[in-house]
């Protein structure tokens, strides 16, 4: 800019001499031609070429003035552009001074990231290491995904067999419930019936325990062969293995009648030797039955027979061995009598 504005004041130096000479140049030209003789040819050519020369250069001069005031102009211009530079210098060096102080504030904060970073690339190589090991945990997971979703699978199949089983189970556990209301009041009716019945039972066990029970069971003799003899003997079965209510006497060979109901007599007579086996039945002295059999060739024979009898309380019953025919019995108890109260009346 300097150098300018010194190009600018050498050039309006040059112009103002120049402007003096020519001033001085004409004055000293119009004196020459004055004294000269105008009727001298080359002395007004040369005139005439100062004068152009002259115009000339006067014409360089406005030439040259109208560029210094143009360059004046300029000149301003660039002042106030050197001015605004000026200003925006200070705001550059102001704002380059922030810049600056920002710059350190970032050198610390980059400083601070720097650790950071490498906080954060420790803890990233931790993480990938970590990475590393949940992939492996994640195929082994997926395998047991794949695995459970298989199994899934089948499990819904078998849901779904069941869920048909059960609609099924369910229609016969309806048809059961209306079974089983059913059976419960079957139930309820045999619980009264069955309450009767205990009842009724009861009183039957009252009843019977108050009834008299009589049965016995006897046999003949270990002596072996009884008869013939020539009248008829009374039978006495003297081994008693049975005699509830002593209905029985061995002494006498006679089964009285306790109470008056209807009673059930067996008899088994058995023969070994020849001869005839035969028994009489007596109720009260009274004959009501005579059985007998004739034994052939020594081969034993038995005799059996049973009676029914109402009899009255006192009524006695025993049996007699004819005259004429044997008995035969010893240990194995061949030869028996017995019998039992059916009910009273």
């Amino acid at each position: 800019m300097r150098v300018v504005v010194g190009l600018l004041l050498l050039l309006l130096g040059l112009c103002g001499s120049g402007a003096q000479g020519e001033a001085g140049g004409l004055g000293e030209v119009a004196e020459i031609n004055e004294s000269r003789d105008p009727k001298d040819a080359a002395e007004k050519s040369t005139e005439q070429i100062a004068r152009q020369t002259t115009s000339d250069i006067w014409t360089e001069l406005r030439a040259l003035r109208d560029m210094v005031v143009e360059l004046n102009v300029h000149v301003e211009l660039l002042q106030r552009e050197n001015s605004d530079l000026q200003t925006r210098l200070s705001s550059s060096e102001f704002r380059t001074d922030q810049l600056e102080r920002e710059n350190a504030d970032m050198q610390i904060r980059l400083s601070s990231s720097e650790r950071e970073l490498l906080i954060s690339k420790s803890r990233i190589d931790q993480l990938e290491r970590k990475n590393a090991v949940q992939a492996t945990e994640l195929t082994s997971l997926e395998r047991r995904l794949t695995t459970t979703e298989r199994k899934t699978s089948d499990l819904e199949k078998e849901n779904a067999v069941q869920a048909t089983e059960l609609v099924s189970f369910e229609r016969r556990l309806t048809s059961s419930e209306s079974r089983t209301s059913d059976l419960e009041k079957e139930n309820a009716d045999l619980q009264t019936r069955l309450s009767s019945s205990e009842s009724r039972i009861d009183q039957l066990e009252t009843e019977n325990a108050e009834k008299p029970k009589v049965a016995f069971y006897t046999a003949l003799t270990d002596a072996g062969n009884l008869g013939p003899y020539n009248t008829d003997i009374t039978l006495k079965y003297s081994k008693v293995f049975t005699n509830i209510g002593n209905a029985y006497n061995p002494s006498t060979g006679f089964f009285t009648a306790p109470v008056k109901g209807v009673y059930y007599l067996q008899f088994t007579v058995f023969g070994y030797h020849a001869g005839d086996i035969g028994v009489q039945v007596y109720k009260n002295n009274q004959r009501i039955m005579f059985n007998l059999e004739k034994i052939k060739d020594w081969v034993p024979e038995y005799l059996t027979n049973s009676l029914v009898l109402e009899l009255k309380a006192g009524d006695e019953i025993h049996l007699v061995l004819p005259s004429g025919y044997i008995i035969y019995d010893n240990s194995y108890n061949q030869s028996t009598f017995s019998g039992s109260l059916l009910f009273t009346l």
